[in-house]
């Protein structure tokens, strides 16, 4: 429960202040503005304890909303109520400033009164607060709007009203989602991968209609047998998916959903967020990043990253852009791309590669050169790994609407009135790929395919080419430090110095 709310200006003045609990006193107020606002660093917790008390805070543009209470409650609870409230707010009056709260300061109380009871927050939905609370106040009702104002506040549908009439009804679902994948440097193994994705729906619909969405649930998918599960995966390609978590809108009925597995709900009017979810198993990795880094020495850098898309040909990708990060001591980079633009931003450290459109089941590559100034810091760089951006036309978690069904007794449409549209949106998350110089053991391989093998059992082919690089000990002790060789270095001077300095009778193979 809130003991009170407060907002304030930049200046730590109250502009709004109710007071729910005895047990806050005026001296809250102060204590909020010297250890906050005015705080000589800044407070970048959203939550502060001055005193036993806790002070729950949120900031937009210049004013500030604090949330205050001396007892131990539900933190995500009372951000959830700010937050709400400054949608409520901006609903009402536009941008939350000084001058809108004071210009509208009755109108801030009226809402108050009613979102919050006692400290407990209420019905907060914007759309039947402005069923019973205009710009100007509360004005008097008809019977009729009296009993719809007690059925929308006390009922199960405060988030639309009544009497909603579009000549057109339509009706937009959106599929949108972010996949988030770390990738080994050989981009052969997932070390982590997963997808967030969001159901948008904008609702057009006269009346107070039903509505029904479903789709290929893993658990949908098991309860009606393997006839549908066939078809689904025919159409599909994928046969169903498995959601791990998953939230939704208030309006869906979650007893339903439970028992049936089937989302059911009176849509608002408008936009709104239907549902979220979450799934880390078979997911579609729109691409695949191989990159290839090579040390030439102690100045140079030559890099090849191959890009190759992993859907199907009929779907374009687009705003494609891969950041390669550079070292620190980068003096100049010279890039060859085969599509596309890249440029290399020193500001940022990185080469941008930017491609506008790319079809499935297709490849590019970038190759650069990266010239280093000299520097005596023996600190390895760190290589960060190969980021990358895009946009898919397809959800890469493999979710499909299966239907999306409208039902309105009371007025004269039913579901093929309704016209209905759907669109997949997949889009980049933190979609990463490690990077990491060519192993030792291919720079061996290609020794041993050119050198034949000594009278040492130990390394046997390539170590004539092998010592002649190296030259001497004190040489192969200096290499010690590269990250050519990497960590295999230090083991590969142990195995030289068995050995012997300067061999007489080198052989190669023909």
């Amino acid at each position: 429960m809130i003991g009170g709310l407060f907002i304030y200006n930049h200046k730590g003045e109250v502009l709004i202040s109710r007071v729910y609990r005895d047990d806050i006193g005026r001296n809250a107020v102060d204590a909020f503005r010297v250890n906050v606002i005015h705080a000589r660093q800044q407070v970048r917790s959203p939550v502060t304890n001055i005193a036993r008390t806790s002070f729950f805070h949120v900031k937009r543009s210049n004013i500030w909303l604090a949330a205050v209470t001396k007892q131990n409650v539900n933190a995500a609870m009372v951000f959830e109520f700010l937050y709400k409230m400054c949608d409520v707010m901006t609903a009402y009056f536009g941008k939350i400033s000084e001058e809108n709260i004071k210009n509208n300061f009755v109108l801030i109380y009226e809402l108050l009164d009613e979102i919050l009871d006692f400290g407990y927050p209420q019905n907060s939905e914007t759309g039947a607060l402005k069923t019973f609370i205009t710009q100007q106040g509360i004005k008097s009702q008809t019977k009729e709007e009296q009993s719809q104002i007690t059925s929308q506040v006390t009922g199960q549908i405060g988030w639309r009203r009544e009497g909603i009439k579009y000549r057109r009804n339509e009706l937009f679902l959106d599929v949108l989602e972010s996949v988030n994948l770390l990738m080994s440097p050989q981009g052969s193994q997932v070390l982590s991968a997963h997808v967030s994705g969001r159901v948008v729906m904008k609702s057009y619909l006269s009346g107070m209609p039903e509505c029904k969405f479903g789709m290929n649930d893993k658990i949908v998918i098991d309860k009606q047998g393997k006839g549908t599960a066939d078809e689904t995966s025919k159409s599909s390609g994928k046969q169903s998916i498995a959601i791990d978590d998953c939230t939704f809108h208030q309006c869906v009925r979650l007893s339903k959903f439970d028992s049936e597995r089937s989302i059911s709900f009176i849509p608002p009017d408008g936009e709104y967020e239907l549902m979220r979810y979450r799934t880390t198993k078979d997911i579609i990795l729109p691409f695949r990043v191989i990159p290839l880094v090579r040390e030439v020495g102690r100045t140079k850098l030559e890099v090849k990253v191959v890009i190759k898309s992993n859907f199907k040909p009929s779907l374009l990708a687009q705003k494609i852009e891969v950041r390669i990060p550079t070292p620190l001591n980068t003096s100049g980079v010279q890039v060859i791309c085969m599509k596309g633009k890249a440029k290399y931003k020193a500001s940022e450290n990185a080469i941008v590669w930017k491609i506008k459109r790319m079809a499935g089941m297709k490849e590019s590559q970038i190759s650069a050169e990266i010239e280093l100034l000299p520097t005596n810091d023996k600190k390895k760089w760190a290589r960060p790994p190969i980021s990358m951006n895009f946009e898919v036309p397809f959800a890469p978690s493999g979710l499909k609407v299966r239907y999306l069904k409208v039902f309105e007794p009371k007025l004269n449409y039913s579901d093929h009135d309704v016209i209905k549209w759907v669109r997949y949106i997949g889009r980049s998350g933190i979609y990463e790929t490690r990077c990491t110089c060519t192993p030792l053991y291919e720079i061996l391989l290609c020794w041993d395919q050119a050198a034949s093998s000594m009278d040492s059992p130990v390394l046997g082919s390539g170590c004539i080419l092998l010592y002649e690089i190296l030259l001497c000990w004190d040489q192969a002790a200096s290499f010690m430090d590269s990250p050519v060789l990497g960590s295999g270095c230090i083991l590969l001077y142990e195995i030289l110095l068995e050995v012997p300095p300067k061999p007489t009778a080198p052989r190669f193979s023909v």
